[in-house]
């Protein structure tokens, strides 16, 4: 394994590996926005396209296709082991192809929506990714990261309690306080300082990233669904919160099971189920009283303040290492830091802590809005494909804004955060500016990656890809609640985000809820409780994880280790959910 303080450089076949498929990501991304251009011309203004769902006039064959560029960029990946760059692409020609070709899909209208994703993928994905990866270098430059780990020892020597207490409570905190992507790639990049393989530390961090995705980025996942729906937000965060309670409890189970075994999970069951109730507790009584905004703040929060104390009385009889070696005797031995040195390492990530939750409240980024943010309808795009009933209830024009905010950007907080935390650890601007451009150049394929997954998931969108296979699960009839569960599932995997998600499958589980008699409150947060399990598979969020722990390339290999867990939980999910729905004593919890 790569020492995390002096990483060593990739092996020639590596980047001989990158060099030879360039040319083909450089084509397909050329060939992408040339077309788009080139379609610009014919006068954009004057084309108008309504969607259809059924286009080959048969259900099931028209689900397949809408299917295909998904199975095409996952396959490739966990089946093929493309290197994500490859795979990406070839789902992005998928796409394009069952868009135009099968849906009949106006090709400057797929161009420009797949354009219109890229440029997304760039911001604001890729700048959250960017500045976290870049504070993360910063940290090992100056050596803290070796002080971090070694200061976890005082809190716990035991792997599976610093996994419980970075990968579930610190990374919740980070989905709270930004989302996309920032705790994978924090949270990863900790576990590798703490001795985890970089593949574990990957697949583990992705997957204990899962209940607080819901309420992640200061609640905008539930925020969103609320716009799409109408109901009543409070409602919405309520209902949520009571599908994911059991989860709160399961999930760090769950996590320390697939990371040391049955038995070696239930040597620490005190410390686990700790963590799980009072993240349950926290999260459920925000979610009720206050609504979405700071419940995944407060919760996280809340689990490792309780978890530090309460690791202060009990430690387990056995202290395991990274590899489940009894290391007991070892383990006693103080770190030997003193207190400044200790708050000297966690000093960056302190600062990040603290500047993007202030970044996020709410009358901060409403005056940094209104002051910096830019607004670009895409041109051709924008208003001019309609989608219809029954996704929605009404005939709809898609709207194709693309929101600049450069200065209220999650990325840009986390950039400044970077920029204080490298001066306060004795770096000049010389050394952070070339610290920051040798990031870049590191990531470089990440960004390709990520912006034509992105295209995908856009153009699956405004084609009404994603509507036919939400159709597909709402001809369930009575096991609707499970599939629909299973709808925000895919939502999410497909798209990158529980956000996304919600927006584009909203309106059909409200529809689809009332015409089966249930509650649409309960079916609406379903497609979001559901999501939270697909972020795992997300590829975009595979691809942070990879880039984070150096092992760029092995995303099939982190897709393999996270998909299971990813489908089984949905399932649960949608058990649950089949409960809240069916059964009067649960029914009774969910709002009508």
């Amino acid at each position: 394994m790569k020492s995390p303080q002096n990483p060593a450089p990739q092996s020639p076949p590596a980047r001989s590996s990158c060099a030879l498929s360039l040319p083909l990501e450089a084509f397909a991304f050329l060939a992408l926005i040339g077309g788009a251009v080139y379609l610009f011309k014919t006068n954009p203004a004057s084309l108008r396209w309504t969607q259809g769902y059924n286009p080959t006039g048969n259900v099931v064959l028209s689900t397949i296709v809408a299917a295909l560029p998904i199975f095409v960029l996952l396959g490739a990946m966990a089946i093929l082991r493309l290197k994500a760059h490859l795979a990406a692409v070839a789902g992005l020609l998928t796409a394009l192809i069952a868009a135009i070709v099968v849906f009949h899909m106006p090709s400057r209208l797929a161009f420009t929506a797949a354009a219109y994703g890229a440029g997304y993928g760039v911001f604001p994905v890729c700048w959250i990714i960017l500045p976290v990866i870049f504070l993360y270098h910063l940290t090992v430059k100056t050596g803290r990261f070796l002080t971090l780990q070694q200061s976890l020892t005082g809190i716990t020597s035991d792997s599976r309690l610093q996994l419980l207490l970075i990968a579930f409570a610190l990374g919740a905190f980070f989905e709270g306080t930004s989302g996309f992507g920032t705790p994978v790639a924090v949270c990863s990049a900790i576990l590798i300082s703490l001795g985890f393989r970089p593949l574990k530390a990957a697949g583990l961090s992705l997957l204990a990233n899962t209940a607080p995705v819901a309420f992640g980025a200061m609640g905008i996942p539930l925020i969103a669904l609320h716009g799409v729906t109408g109901l009543d937000q409070l409602a919405l965060s309520s209902s949520t919160s009571v599908i994911l309670l059991p989860f709160d409890v399961l999930i760090p189970f769950w996590l320390i099971w697939v990371f040391a075994g049955f038995s070696a999970m239930l040597e620490v069951w005190p410390a686990i189920l700790v963590s799980g109730v009072t993240f349950a507790i926290a999260q459920y009584l925000m979610a009720t009283g206050s609504g979405p905004w700071l419940v995944a703040i407060v919760a996280a929060a809340s689990t490792i303040v309780v978890l530090i104390v309460f690791l202060r009385f009990w430690q387990p009889r056995r202290i395991l290492d990274v590899d489940l070696h009894d290391v007991t005797d070892q383990a006693r031995r103080h770190h030997g830091h003193s207190s400044s040195a200790i708050f000297n390492a966690w000093l960056p990530w302190l600062v990040l802590s603290v500047v993007v939750f202030l970044w996020g409240l709410p009358r901060i980024s409403a005056w940094m809005d209104a002051h910096s943010t830019v607004k670009f309808p895409v041109i051709g795009l924008n208003n001019a494909i309609q989608r219809v009933p029954p996704v929605v209830a009404a005939a709809t024009k898609e709207a194709a804004i693309f929101n600049f905010n450069w200065l209220t950007a999650t990325g840009t907080a986390i950039l400044l955060a970077a920029i204080i935390a490298g001066l306060l650890m004795g770096l000049g601007p010389r050394s952070l500016s070339a610290a920051f451009l040798e990031t870049i150049f590191n990531i470089r394929y990440t960004i390709v990656t990520i912006a034509a997954m992105m295209a995908i998931g856009y153009i699956t969108r405004y084609c009404g890809l994603d509507a036919t296979l939400g159709l597909a699960f709402a001809r369930t009839g009575a096991l609707y609640p499970f599939f629909g569960t299973l709808i925000g599932w895919l939502g999410t995997a497909s798209t990158g985000s529980d956000t996304s998600s919600n927006v584009l499958f909203g309106s059909l589980q409200v529809i689809t809820a009332r015409q089966i008699g249930v509650s649409p409150v309960l079916m609406a947060s379903a497609n979001s409780a559901g999501g939270v399990m697909g972020k795992m598979i997300d590829a975009a969020s595979i691809v942070v994880a990879s880039t984070s722990t150096d092992i760029y390339g092995q995303e099939g290999s982190i897709l393999r280790f996270v998909f299971f867990h990813s489908l089984a939980l949905a399932a649960l999910a949608g058990v649950v959910v089949t409960l809240l729905a069916y059964v009067p004593l649960f029914a009774s919890l969910i709002a009508r």
